[in-house]
């Protein structure tokens, strides 16, 4: 079965449009990676400050080939114009790793 893999920024409030404004820049970067299956950006609703940062994939090899390349190259790419890459607008990340052993979905008629 898939894997799953979840970024858990902590993000002050006043960077959290920022974060946003930069994942819907990136639309449709990883939709076309061999092995991706799902992705979700999930705001904090009360209580924390974290975003969840949800992505499934097919194997660990599928994400971590995502990660060495068009990943990589994206993080890496800083600003346009050979300017300064701008400040993250998250102040801690931590990735969590899960495997999926049972999945649902809803029933149909």
């Amino acid at each position: 079965m898939s894997i799953v893999k979840i970024n858990a920024l902590s993000v002050p409030a006043e960077q959290r449009s920022v974060l946003e404004q930069r994942f819907a820049a990136r639309a449709g970067s990883v939709e076309s990676s061999d092995g991706f299956e799902w992705f979700e950006l999930l705001r904090p609703v009360e209580g924390t400050d974290q975003y969840l940062v949800y992505t499934r994939w097919r194997s660990e090899a599928d994400f971590q080939a995502w990660m060495e390349g068009p990943m990589k190259a994206a993080h890496q790419g800083g600003a346009q114009g050979g300017g300064e890459r701008p400040k993250p607008a998250a102040s801690a990340s931590q990735v969590w790793s899960f495997e999926v052993v049972q999945q649902t979905a809803p029933k149909q008629g």
